[in-house]
């Protein structure tokens, strides 16, 4: 008796007429796939150098940048890869990067760090509406109810607004990688790290201290 040739790639060309075997092998490729994750992610922000000219730093140093400036705020593994990853919607996605990186984050994110990813270009606009016509520079009002806003305003204020500095001493990428794998190797989803309601203080003065020394 032979063993049945093995699967390279279903028959089907309507999802309408797939087999459970032939879903069963698409599952696990997909499966493998969502492993690498991060090493594509980790791909696209050396991308962001390609993306935006004008300022004194690239996208992917802005980047780097303000997930520096978290680390040295003493701040969590959540917050740290949510601040590197912020902006990596750029390229594909201008006018709603912000929901294009939370969209990536959450499922394995704390929901207060989505959602701040996820409207951080609301709050953005505080320092730079009033140059520009047709911007609202107090559009982050709108969520002032929100139990998460004040975590914005910081995060704002402290890593992404501020980093944009040459001269600012900023880790590299590598750096991060550790981080980047070890988030996006969590299980989707799972309760315990989308922490709904939850709220972690960007900043951790006794951590800080300690990742200092």
């Amino acid at each position: 008796m032979t063993d049945a040739p093995k699967m390279n790639k279903v028959d089907f060309t309507q999802m309408k007429d797939g087999t459970k075997e032939e879903y069963e092998f698409l599952n696990a490729l997909e499966i493998d796939h969502t492993k690498h994750t991060a090493d594509r992610l980790l791909k696209a922000l050396v991308d962001l150098d390609e993306s935006l000219s004008g300022y004194q730093i690239t996208r992917l140093g802005h980047s780097l940048q303000s997930a520096t400036r978290a680390w040295n705020d003493g701040a969590d593994i959540d917050w740290v890869v949510s601040a590197l990853l912020h902006d990596i919607g750029d390229i594909y996605a201008p006018y709603n990067h912000d929901e294009y990186a939370a969209t990536i984050l959450k499922p394995f994110v704390r929901e207060q760090c989505k959602w701040v990813v996820e409207t951080h270009g609301d709050f953005q606009m505080v320092y730079y509406g009033h140059h520009l016509d047709g911007f609202d520079q107090n559009k982050r009002e709108r969520h002032r109810d929100h139990p998460y806003f004040e975590d914005n305003v910081v995060f704002c204020e402290r890593w992404d607004q501020a980093s944009f500095d040459p001269d600012y001493e900023t880790k590299p990428i590598e750096f991060f990688a550790p981080m980047v794998r070890e988030v996006f190797d969590r299980p989707a989803y799972d309760p315990d790290i989308i922490n709904a309601g939850v709220r972690v203080p960007l900043i951790n003065a006794d951590v800080a201290a300690t990742r200092a020394s």
